[in-house]
């Protein structure tokens, strides 16, 4: 994420709304700084909306939570005099605009609750609504507002695993944009709002088949960068047992590597991209053997330089910069990266069996191409456009990306392949691919094991975190307060 992209991010959606959510408690007698503090800023807006106190809680919850993020939003500008519903639709769309525009405005003043029954008598002329269409209005619009803003704008997700340490953490909570690659239609248009692809507690599936719209892009701000950190859906899901359809698969979150039409490869664990030496992200990490003298390490230190023990044993996970300070302590014996030799049994890489769509008895025996994750390639990156060669080595490469992603029948007879019933030596790619890799190098699941990312399969652009949690953190300390509001580099 460039400066000019983060800057403007964190001006529309955290500067600006705050300096007037600060504008707007003072006219309410409350001190400014309370709307600069995440949470707590929500929860005098629920104090001045008349809300119950415990709606915070229900706004912690991912996916429900923005819904009564955005009521609450609405019953505050209602606190203010703001009754109208293009003035409600302006304080959830705008409010790097309109909260300021209020809380400059002398003639806005705080009102009072506007859901306490005081307030509704008082102003019942200009609220005009009964309770029940009250309530309906604004959870219909609530469940508009968030759809479209989580379908076209940006939305909120957490990162679960630890796969992009050090540059994201387990429990850091995002911002991720799709008008930087532009926003997807949705491809089930039928499903219940704030639910990904299971509904919660019941686990049943949150989308209807009934209807199916074919994939299509809003053109985007930018294209997909080297360097940049992606959101999509699991491409493995495309045809596995419990098949969804693709927005409704898993997201994933990883480091775009290879864009369109380039030549990747890794060798000794380094990423090299048409023939050069890729840039190597600040928190990419990877396995370190580690020998003590018996002398075992400080838990401290581990802390300290960030250093994770997965396993338990002398393997341990770090950057190269703690590696250097780690090999300068006395109980130190030695400590060298744990990286494969090119041909070294490793676990099965792409393609192999397992990425490999099982749609014929093949002929050829899948090649031994000797790779591993620390040592691939080179492969060619598919692009819209391109025509590959089909032979024994790259038919398993791009079998994947012709039969399942661009959804054609692919029959091998004999040591003929077979397209859509012709036989063809030669395939011309319709989509745009992507090579996805995460900054936890060894520990990762991504594109060295499944292969390439199809254009439709992109969700969006990380922007910043918005929220840090340490699950494993004392209670004074579950906040990591550093890194709240850092952009994702």
């Amino acid at each position: 994420m460039n400066i000019v992209e983060y800057i403007l991010a964190l001006l529309l959606l955290i500067i600006l709304p705050y300096i007037g959510l600060w504008k707007l408690f003072e006219k309410a007698g409350l001190p400014g700084w309370y709307g600069v503090i995440p949470i707590w800023n929500f929860y005098q807006r629920i104090k001045l909306s008349g809300r119950p106190a415990w709606w915070l809680v229900l706004y912690l919850i991912p996916g429900i939570g923005i819904l009564f993020a955005l009521g609450v939003q609405v019953d505050l500008v209602k606190s203010y005099g703001k009754f109208s519903f293009r003035e409600n639709a302006a304080g959830v769309f705008l409010p790097f605009i309109y909260l300021i525009k209020w809380g400059n405005d002398k003639e806005t003043k705080y009102l009072g609750p506007s859901v306490s029954p005081e307030f509704k008598e008082k102003y019942k002329k200009s609220l005009v609504k009964s309770t029940t269409r009250e309530w309906t209005e604004a959870i219909i619009f609530a469940v508009i507002a968030a759809t479209l803003i989580r379908t076209f704008f940006i939305e909120a997700y957490t990162i679960p695993t630890p796969s992009m340490e050090r540059s994201l953490l387990v429990g850091d909570f995002l911002f991720v944009s799709k008008l930087n690659y532009g926003p997807r239609t949705p491809e089930t248009p039928i499903s219940f709002p704030f639910a990904h692809n299971s509904m919660p507690l019941i686990n049943t599936k949150s989308y209807s088949d009934l209807i199916k719209l074919p994939y299509y892009r809003v053109p985007g701000l930018s294209s997909i960068k080297k360097g940049d950190v992606v959101v999509f859906n699991y491409p493995m899901d495309a045809d596995s047992p419990l098949y969804r359809p693709v927005d409704k698969q898993e997201n994933y979150i990883k480091r775009c590597q290879g864009t369109p039409g380039d030549t990747l490869s890794v060798v000794n664990a380094q990423v090299f991209v048409n023939g050069k030496a890729a840039p190597n992200p600040a928190g990419e990490q990877i396995d370190y053997n580690v020998a003590t003298t018996g002398i075992e390490l400080n838990p401290q230190i581990k802390d300290d330089l960030e250093i994770s023990d997965y396993y338990g044993n002398n393997s341990m996970t770090m950057t190269k910069e703690a590696a250097a300070t780690l090999k300068g302590y006395s109980n130190i014996k030695s400590i060298a990266p744990n990286v494969a030799a090119k041909g070294a049994p490793a676990d099965p890489v792409f393609p192999s069996n397992t990425s490999y769509p099982a749609f014929t008895q093949l002929a050829w025996k899948l090649p031994n191409y000797g790779w591993n994750q620390d040592n691939f390639g080179p492969v060619i990156i598919p692009k819209r456009g391109w025509t590959v060669k089909l032979d024994s080595l790259t038919f398993p490469i791009y079998s994947r990306a012709i039969s399942v992603y661009e959804e054609n029948k692919v029959e091998i007879k004999g040591h003929d392949i077979y397209i859509n019933g012709k036989k063809t030596d030669t395939y011309t790619f319709k989509m745009d691919y992507y090579w996805m890799m995460g900054d936890n190098r060894h520990d990762s699941a991504d594109s060295r094991y499944w292969g390439f990312v199809p254009e439709d399969h992109i969700v969006g652009r990380a922007l910043f975190v918005w929220m840090s949690w340490d699950s494993n953190a004392d209670f004074l300390h579950k906040i990591r307060w550093s890194r709240l509001f850092r952009g994702v580099n």
